[in-house]
Formats: structure tokens, C-alpha cells, sequence
């Protein structure tokens, strides 16, 4: 059986890194974990060939070749996901489709000629499609009624991969979180009870990407890291002994929820253990509004003494933001800029908030009538440059303007350097210390690019030259991660200007269709009619 495994296109996101990617050579920031852990389940007597098509699009003689295509989306894919589907029945082809989009609205990609459906966790599904394909079978939909134990999940097919084309890997520790988020679709999509391999295990995919000679970051993809603390710190006092012994070859990056400043056992193993940077979802500073979505785990202590003490222990912090909570108040997105300003985050990202398919706040907002209907049938694109998908309860062009000006006040080119200066100013280092090398062309030449860029091309160069010196006089041992992150503001440089252009046409859009009136006018409206009839 010859498999043609094919991973859709990313449109231009704040994650697409394009700018910061091109400084050093690089195609795509992460590769496609979820098919090459894919091909790892299928039978290995099978054939495999991997196209991402964020590096290239597949040639005439790989499709020829197949004899099954297996795609993999995320909503943020749909439209080239669904394209391909369409290029692979042109050819014949047999075509089975998984991954979170196809999980959440199945029909969208059956409408289109999919003739497996792989939902849920591959665990479970994977083995049901084989045992059809075995069979002869050639169409059938495969769910799962319970979650896979990870434990028996095999080491992903990386030898699959153009490892050359990426500018870090990906693996997993842990699926599902433990908190209840009502925007949030990783609790509809893996679960509350969060699921972990083996440490071995985790081991094993180093040792392979080691042996396969990557010597570049990983990301660790797991949507909540610290989710089962007691087990993460089971991996991490044994990742802790390997990467010594390996001489520090990786540095890691993951996401991880705010409470994890409250653990400092925790903060000194992962910084330890070799890891540079952590994703928090902050949301908003707006504690009525942590109230509302039930992101209670954000209310429990100070915001900015959180970040700030994660900074200390030696993680640059990265920081989601949303706007457009329901009850949120007028300058919301002033209080964010004020808030990553205050606790010197440098990147960060900010989106308006959008109702993800089955999470707890679609099913709200479906029964409240407030989904827009023509929006929710087309909801590729959700991203940075998407206005909501539901009616919201203070007027859309307001929420609008505050979020195009917030979002390019952040990435201000000379707010930005303030608040990477000031973040690496405080940020601790570990007590070990990788062997030092050469650094390779390709990072001399991107420092060069950077340094005659913002220090000489443009407004920055006086602040670029102050906080470069001043870090090297009062924390040399950051400067590396440092410059780096100075880098990427060539990229947020850039998108911020998309952002302005893209929200402000589609707010042109909906203004000339008759702007909505917000649903707590019409509920209030409701109500009044409501208590006039009783009356």
C-alpha cells in the first residue's frame, strides 16, 4: 500500500514567522507531528512519502504513485485542505482525512469527496481504517468513544521529513487540559484529564531526532505542558540527566497555563532541562472577563507578578491576548498594551474572539442566537485577521478599532525592543552552560541582516545600540536569546500593517451591509418588551 501523506497550506498568520524565517533560510517554523506520528501507526510494511505543502506542493508523479491520500488540517487550513481533496478525487485517488478541523465539522470536508473520515485520536481510529482498507473498503467514517492511553503511541516517522526546511521540531508529552476555558477547543477535542507518555518514551523521540542529526529548537506542543505536573516532573528530572549527557544539542519552547509561576520546583527543572521560552494564555488583564470565560486559574494571583517571575526563573514569556469578551468594557485593548507593557512581554499574540466549533461558547452563542450564520459556514481564516464570527455585546466597529490599534501599538518597532530590553534585563539563566561552538553562516549573516536593519536603517538604531550594549554589560549571558528575539520583529513589523489592512476591509464590509446592533442593547430590549407585556 503506497500512502501519500499531504499537509495543507498555513495562510499568513502571526505564527508563520515568514520574515524571521527567511533571515535564515528556513521554510516552515514546525513540521506536520500529527502525520508523521500518523505514518507512524500505520503498518510499516506500507509505503510512505510525505508533501508539506508549506515547503512544496506535491509533483504529478507522487500522485501518480499513491494509493491512498492522507490529509491533516487545522481550521486555520481549510481552504487548501479542501482544495486537495478536491486535486486528489480529480486523479482518482482514495482520500482519508483527519485532524482537528475534520474532528470539529466533519461535513465540510465529506461535502467535498473525502472518502475516509479518521476523527478523534489516531490510536483508535488508525487501526479501524486499516482494518477497512484490509478488507477492501472504500469509504467509511471512524470516531473514537473514549481517549487513547498515549503510552502506546510510536515514535513519530521524522526520517520523513525535509529536516532542513524547519526551524524546530515538534514533540508531545501530553494531551488534554485540566481547566474549562469556554472558548477554548482542545478540552472538546483531547479532553480535561490530561494524558502523558512514558518518559522513555519522550527520550526515544530525542534520541531519534539526535540520530537523525537535528541540533536546532524543539517545541514542545503539548497545549497545556504543566497539565499533569506530577508526571511532567517525572520527564523532566530524567530529560534533565539526558540533555547533559548529550551536551545540550536541543533548546526547548511549550505553552503552559499562568499557574505555572506558582511552582518554582517546576520553573527551575524546565529551565534546567534546557527550555528558553513558554506560551501563556493570558487573555486579558480584565478579571470580570477571566470571570465570564472561566479561565479562573488566571484570577488567583497578580497577572504581572506571574510573568514576571516565570521571566526571573530564565523563560521568555509569551503572551495570548483576546478582545471582545462578552460584558468587556470600553479600552480593552488599551489594557492589554498597558498590561504587556507593564509586565514586559515581547511577543505576543492578539486576536478577537472567535467561537470555535462545539466549544462551550459556540453552544452558548447558538442557543442565544448570536452566531453569524454566513461567517460559521466559511470559517477558514481564524485568525489575527478576522473580525467575530458572532454578535458581540459592544458594538463590532468599536471592538474593531480598539484591536487594529492595540495590535500595532504592540508591534510599535520601538515599543517592541523597550519591552525585550526590559524582559531580558530580568531574565535569569540557568546554571549549566552549552559547549560553545562556531555559529553557522547563516546565523552570522541573519545577525548582520537585523543589526542593519534596526540598527542603522531605521528609527530603532539609537534604542537598538543602548539595549545591546546595556545587556551585555548587565546580563551577557542572555544575549544570544536576546538578539533572536529581536529578530522577530521583522516579522510582526510587517504583519501588523496585514492586520490594519485586512480587518479594516472586512470592517468596510459590514459597515456598508448595516452595522448589528449589539446583543446586550437587544437583550435589554427583550427584557423591557417582556416586562412591559407582564405589567
Amino acid at each position: 500500500m503506497r500512502i501519500l501523506l499531504v499537509y495543507p497550506i498555513f495562510p499568513k498568520t502571526f505564527w508563520s514567522y515568514e520574515k524571521i524565517l527567511e533571515l535564515v533560510d528556513r521554510k516552515v517554523l514546525l513540521p506536520p507531528l500529527g502525520l508523521v506520528t500518523v505514518a507512524a501507526i500505520l503498518p510499516q510494511e506500507w509505503e510512505f512519502k510525505l508533501v508539506d505543502r508549506n515547503i512544496r506542493p506535491a509533483t504529478e508523479a507522487e500522485w501518480a504513485w499513491a494509493d491512498v491520500v492522507i490529509l491533516s488540517a487545522m481550521i486555520v487550513q481549510k481552504q487548501d485542505l479542501l482544495e486537495q481533496i478536491q486535486e486528489a478525487k480529480k486523479r482518482g485517488k482514495l482520500v482519508a482525512v483527519g485532524g482537528p478541523y475534520p474532528t470539529s465539522v466533519p461535513h465540510e470536508v465529506e461535502n467535498v469527496g473525502a472518502d475516509f473520515l479518521i476523527l478523534d485520536e489516531g490510536e483508535i481510529t488508525l487501526p479501524m481504517f486499516i482494518e477497512a482498507i484490509q478488507r477492501g473498503e472504500t469509504s467509511g467514517t471512524f470516531r473514537a468513544t473514549e481517549k487513547p492511553d498515549v503510552t502506546s503511541t510510536p515514535i513519530p516517522r521524522f526520517d520523513l521529513l525535509q529536516l532542513n526546511a524547519y526551524d524546530m521540531m515538534s514533540v508531545q508529552f501530553s494531551r488534554g487540559c485540566p481547566f474549562q476555558c469556554e472558548f477554548c477547543d482542545i478540552i472538546v477535542l483531547y479532553g480535561r484529564k490530561p494524558r502523558t507518555k512514558a518518559p522513555a518514551q519522550l527520550l526515544a523521540e530525542l534520541d531519534y531526532l539526535y540520530e537523525l542529526g537535528w541540533r536546532r529548537g524543539v517545541f514542545m506542543v503539548d497545549d497545556n505542558f504543566i497539565g499533569n505536573k506530577r508526571n511532567v516532573k517525572l520527564l523532566l528530572k530524567e530529560l534533565k540527566v539526558w540533555m547533559a549527557e548529550h551536551k545540550y544539542p536541543f533548546r526547548f519552547d511549550t505553552e503552559a497555563s499562568v499557574d505555572l509561576a506558582q511552582d518554582a520546583e517546576m520553573l527551575e527543572l524546565m529551565v534546567e532541562c534546557g527550555f528558553s521560552a513558554v506560551f501563556l494564555g493570558i487573555e486579558t488583564p480584565d478579571e470580570d472577563s477571566l470571570q465570564m470565560t472561566k479561565k479562573f486559574q488566571n484570577t488567583r494571583s497578580s497577572l504581572t507578578e506571574a510573568v514576571q517571575t516565570i521571566t526571573k526563573a530564565g523563560l521568555r514569556p509569551m503572551a495570548g491576548f483576546i478582545i471582545g469578551f462578552d460584558g468587556e468594557k470600553a479600552g480593552a485593548g488599551d489594557r492589554i498594551v498597558r498590561f504587556a507593557e507593564q509586565a514586559a512581554i515581547p511577543s505576543t499574540t492578539f486576536a478577537m474572539l472567535q467561537a470555535l466549533p462545539n466549544t462551550a461558547l459556540w453552544h452558548r452563542l447558538k442557543k442565544e442566537g448570536r452566531l453569524r450564520e454566513n461567517q460559521n459556514a466559511n470559517i477558514a481564516n481564524i485568525n489575527q485577521t478576522t473580525l467575530m464570527n458572532f454578535v458581540p455585546t459592544r458594538p463590532l466597529e468599536e471592538l474593531a478599532r480598539e484591536y487594529i490599534e492595540a495590535f500595532c501599538t504592540l508591534y510599535d518597532p520601538v515599543q517592541y525592543l523597550d519591552r525585550t530590553y526590559r524582559c531580558f534585563l530580568m531574565m535569569g539563566l540557568p546554571s549549566w552552560k552549552a559547549p560553545a561552538k562556531m555559529p553557522e553562516w547563516i546565523v552570522v549573516k541573519a545577525l548582520l541582516i537585523v543589526i542593519w536593519r534596526q540598527g542603522i536603517k531605521r528609527e530603532t538604531r539609537w534604542k537598538f545600540w543602548h539595549h545591546l550594549f546595556s545587556i551585555l554589560k548587565r546580563n551577557p549571558g542572555v544575549i544570544e536569546h536576546y538578539i533572536s528575539a529581536c529578530a522577530h520583529n521583522e516579522h510582526f513589523l510587517e504583519y501588523r500593517q496585514i492586520v490594519r489592512d485586512q480587518i479594516e476591509s472586512q470592517l468596510a464590509e459590514y459597515l456598508a451591509q448595516g452595522a448589528e446592533t449589539p446583543y446586550v442593547l437587544v437583550k435589554e430590549k427583550t427584557e423591557e418588551k417582556a416586562e412591559a407585556v407582564v405589567s
